[in-house]
């Protein structure tokens, strides 16, 4: 977050703002699984097996395959660095979250998880450093060490600011959560919409920002 330019780290507070308002969408619907977040999914995957509850591991086991897919398409999608690859991801995430709109609209609610999870695992590309994440969007876990790292810096007088772009990370992400429960509690997955138009307009304004 801190290495990033001032429009790129709004992007990503917007980015991880629209994960957690997703997984939140994706969390009701399913009744506690996620879409998103997939260290969660996998302790229920490993509660599932070790209780014998075979069909709930399979699904999640389905989940996460398509995470792992979607992770693998942003990559391939995004071919490098800079803000033409981040408008591609975009592009294509938006994409995706329209058609899981569309399905839901269609009482295909199995293929809109799907197409979720799959968007899901593409948002991590957009922000790629050497060809791998530079920035969580999806998840907070490190997110939250480095914040801790960083109130450390603060206390010892090191560094009085470095914890900022960190909690506000957090805070983008969890004020989404806030936003889609709210949001799913009136349209149900008819909520998508509003993601798919935010994710397509962070993509044209990635396009046009700079020639990167």
């Amino acid at each position: 977050m801190r290495a990033l330019a001032p429009l790129d780290r709004g992007m990503a507070l917007l980015l991880a703002g629209l994960a957690g308002y997703v997984d939140s969408l994706g969390f009701l619907q399913l009744g506690g699984v996620f879409v998103s977040f997939m260290s969660g999914n996998s302790t229920r995957l490993a509660a599932s097996v070790a209780s014998g509850h075979w069909l709930a591991a399979g699904r999640l086991m389905a989940i996460l395959a398509v995470f792992v897919l979607g992770s693998f398409l942003g990559a391939l999608i995004a071919g490098g660095e800079g803000a033409r690859s981040r408008s591609r991801v975009l592009l294509f995430e938006g994409l995706l979250l329209a058609c899981a709109a569309l399905a839901a609209g269609f009482g295909l609610t199995p293929l809109a998880i799907l197409l979720m999870v799959t968007a899901m695992g593409a948002e991590n590309s957009v922000f790629l450093r050497n060809g791998e994440v530079g920035v969580s969007l999806t998840y907070m876990t490190g997110t939250l060490v480095k914040l801790g790292q960083a109130l450390a810096a603060r206390a010892t007088a090191r560094d009085r600011t470095a914890y900022r772009p960190y909690l506000a990370l957090w805070a983008g992400l969890t004020a989404g959560a806030v936003l889609g429960a709210l949001t799913y509690g009136v349209l149900g997955l008819a909520a998508l919409w509003p993601a798919a138009v935010l994710a397509l307009s962070l993509s044209l304004v990635a396009r046009f920002s700079r020639a990167a």
